[in-house]
């Protein structure tokens, strides 16, 4: 393959600049530029050139092929972190024969040569990609192999029931222990038992992953936006006494002890003629009909009936007001009450999420639903049926891992991957 390289550290100004080759002759191009590194794994202080030009002194190691990220021989080169540094460095890069990385280039190769299953790959991406602590555990789990080794369990199930399976096509003239059939069904059965159990965690793993929306909804002046900024700690949203000053959804993405949660901020419901403030309401209403949760918010404590599900959360606002009765009461002035908001929709979200899986994309849950789907009726299909059932099963649990049958999936995944990655 083509000699990549690319800056693996975010660009811009820092303490500093890594970049990174990849391909035959990593290492070979790196001493053009250092001079001699004979060790692998091994750090040298170099001053590095282009020609007689000195760039910058840096640290610069390599690592031989089979024993790096991409499965091929890479170096690396530890820059000072001053842009200008970088992009010399690049030129000098690009006149020895080396070419800039795409996007995930560096992450599709060492799945091509076998380093990472496309489950890792993408348990990668949303490592990369988190923003809470619940985020990188789940991440991390999936990046880690978890997944890929729960598969192999599964695949070893199929593989021990389709030799059964075999033994009895092979030999059904032959006495075979009438058992088989039996020892078939029961690894058949604990599959799909573990299968279910897995995709069943899918909906709770998608939202650690995604995070939630949660609406606040209700009336005018009910003190929405005034939540949303106080939330926020800055003025995220437009504060006015005249109904009807929020027209669009304005959004706050928010890290509530672990889990991601965007607060959507609605327009006040109530009945109007102001064409621009109707299509603010809809929309309104279509969000809050889609969100996780809302939090129905009013004066008087009362609920939006027609959009409120269990699980939901009502607040009376303006508590620095005076006493307006009972329930859950906050004040976005004084931020009174608003701690006890955010522990109930803790509470409420946390216990969605405590069944999560590692299953947390939908092509995962296609490959698995095929996997059932073709160990459903098994009991009642001849025997060559079986054997065939039990291979499409096995091949779902392949496409799970990337080993067959992916090359539809890359580019969508890999163009989510950062250039250096």
């Amino acid at each position: 393959m083509d000699l990549i390289f690319a800056e693996a550290t975010p660009p811009g100004r820092g303490g500093v600049s890594v970049i990174r080759l990849s391909g035959s002759g990593a290492r070979d191009l790196a001493e053009r530029l250092v001079g001699a590194m004979p060790i692998p794994r091994h750090a040298y202080f170099r001053d590095l050139r282009d020609g007689d030009e000195l760039l910058d002194q840096v640290l610069a190691m390599w690592f031989a092929e089979r024993s790096s990220f991409t499965g091929e021989e890479v170096a690396e080169l530890h820059l000072h972190g001053a842009p200008i540094v970088a992009r010399r460095v690049g030129m000098a890069l690009l006149s020895l024969g080396a070419r800039p990385a795409e996007a995930g280039e560096f992450t599709r190769r060492a799945f091509l040569n076998g380093r990472l299953d496309l489950a890792e790959i993408e348990g990668l991406g949303d490592l990369l990609a988190a923003e809470t602590e619940t985020q990188r555990k789940l991440a991390l789990r999936t990046a880690s192999g978890e997944l890929a080794r729960k598969a192999e369990r599964w695949r070893s199930l199929l593989v021990e029931a389709g030799a059964l399976v075999e033994v009895s096509v092979d030999f059904a003239d032959e006495d075979v222990p009438d058992e088989v059939p039996d020892q078939v069904f029961q690894a058949v059965d604990e599959l799909k038992a573990e299968l279910s159990r897995e995709l069943s965690g899918f909906q709770a793993a998608e939202r650690v992953r995604t995070g939630f929306e949660v609406a606040i909804i209700g009336p005018p002046n009910a003190g929405k936006s005034s939540l949303l900024n106080w939330l926020a700690q800055r003025d995220v949203a437009i504060v006015s006494s005249r109904a009807g000053t929020t027209r669009d959804v304005i959004e706050l993405r928010y890290d509530l002890r672990g889990l991601a949660v965007t607060f959507l901020d609605t327009a006040g419901l109530r009945e109007t003629l102001d064409d621009i403030e109707m299509i603010g309401i809809d929309r309104a209403r279509q969000r809050a009909e889609a969100a996780d949760l809302r939090i129905h918010l009013s004066s008087d404590g009362t609920t939006v009936d027609r959009l409120f599900v269990d699980g939901d959360i009502v607040v009376r606002g303006h508590a620095d007001e005076g006493d307006g009765g009972g329930g859950m009461a906050i004040s976005a002035v004084t931020g009174v009450g608003v701690s006890d908001v955010l522990d109930s929709l803790f509470t409420e979200l946390s216990g969605r999420v405590a069944e999560a899986g590692l299953v947390s994309h939908m092509r995962q849950v296609v490959e698995l639903q095929s996997a059932m789907s073709a160990l459903d009726g098994i009991e009642a299909q001849p025997v060559e049926l079986i054997a065939e059932s039990i291979r499409a099963a096995n091949h779902s649990l392949d496409r799970l891992v990337g080993r067959i049958g992916v090359d539809d999936y890359l580019d969508l995944i890999f163009s989510s991957f950062c250039i250096g990655k």
